[in-house]
């Protein structure tokens, strides 16, 4: 009996199975795009760039901005958008509503979210924190001037809550920390406290404390001692202290990147950037006669010890 010979497929049925596994493909590509919507009171140029940006890392999705106002109540909106909040005014209209899509809270400071939420978070809410944590700012301190051991704090009833989290975050690393209440800005007295008392300045992101008419007292104060403050933030460099850990757009579209790719079930109640940079002002170092750093080395090595167990 002689073996049945194999029949050579038809161009057209190769065509047709392409053609199959093609539309099979686009079915998928189509199912596993999302609908990522970025919203807040006010449209800028900075906003569009975010946008942009956002879109060129994810072309599979759909990455759109729309203004705050003309977004209906949270519920309205479909099930699986991926909702991204860009300041407080979006973030007061969402916890207006229980209900609704799975929501990225982008750059809100610790004081902010107390402010708004008094230790309260919701479960539909991930809170990504602008200001840079504590205990990396505690280990710059710490990589930067080796020698000091009393890091000075000033606080207000509004940060006030931070100073254990900051003692514990000192302790490992050897430095005590020495606070002092600084309720009224226009007496220096708890300020020129603070500084006969510690060896170095640690500046919470707090705006009541650390703010452009504070901004000349505390650095010439601290100055005037030969002091160095560190922090609060990377506006605060510029103006005159140090140097502080900081996260910029790049750092912040990675993290959404990473974030967007997983199943919102499983993104952080709350999250600090797992990317960041380090700034400082040379000419501050050269008047405190302080080696100038390597920034970006300076960067790795937080880093580094930021990833080990």
């Amino acid at each position: 009996m002689q073996p049945q010979s194999r029949k050579t497929p038809s161009l057209g049925h190769l065509l047709a199975v392409v053609w199959l596994a093609f539309g099979g493909l686009l079915c998928s590509l189509s199912a596993s795009a999302m609908e990522i919507l970025l919203t807040g009171a006010e449209d800028s140029p900075g906003v569009q760039s975010f946008t942009q940006a956002l879109n060129e890392l994810r072309p599979t999705d759909s990455v759109r901005f729309q203004p705050l106002a003309s977004l209906p109540a949270p519920s309205q909106l479909p099930g699986g958008t991926r909702l991204i909040l860009l300041d407080l005014p979006s973030l007061d209209w969402r916890l207006q509503d229980s209900q609704g899509p799975a929501t990225l809270v982008l750059r809100i400071s610790r004081l902010q979210a107390r402010q708004r939420l008094n230790n309260l978070l919701p479960p539909h809410l991930s809170l990504l924190w602008s200001d840079p944590p504590l205990d990396r700012q505690l280990r710059l301190t710490r990589l930067v001037l080796p020698q000091v051991r009393r890091v000075g704090v000033l606080y207000d009833r509004h940060s006030e809550f931070l100073l254990k989290e900051l003692r514990q975050a000192a302790l490992p690393l050897g430095l005590e920390i020495v606070a002092e209440r600084w309720d009224n800005t226009n007496d220096s007295r708890p300020l020129l406290t603070l500084l006969k008392n510690s060896d170095v300045l640690l500046g919470l992101d707090d705006p009541d404390l650390y703010n452009p008419k504070t901004a000349k007292n505390l650095l010439l104060s601290s100055y005037a001692r030969q002091m160095a403050l560190i922090g609060p933030n990377a506006g605060f460099v510029k103006a005159g202290s140090l140097a502080s850990t900081y996260s910029d757009q790049s750092d912040w579209l990675a993290i959404l990147d990473e974030l967007l790719d997983r199943p919102p079930a499983t993104w952080p109640r709350t999250l600090y950037p797992r990317h960041f940079k380090v700034l400082s002002n040379p000419q501050v170092a050269r008047s405190l006669g302080i080696e100038q750093m390597n920034e970006a080395s300076v960067a790795a090595q937080l880093a580094e010890g930021e990833s080990r167990p």
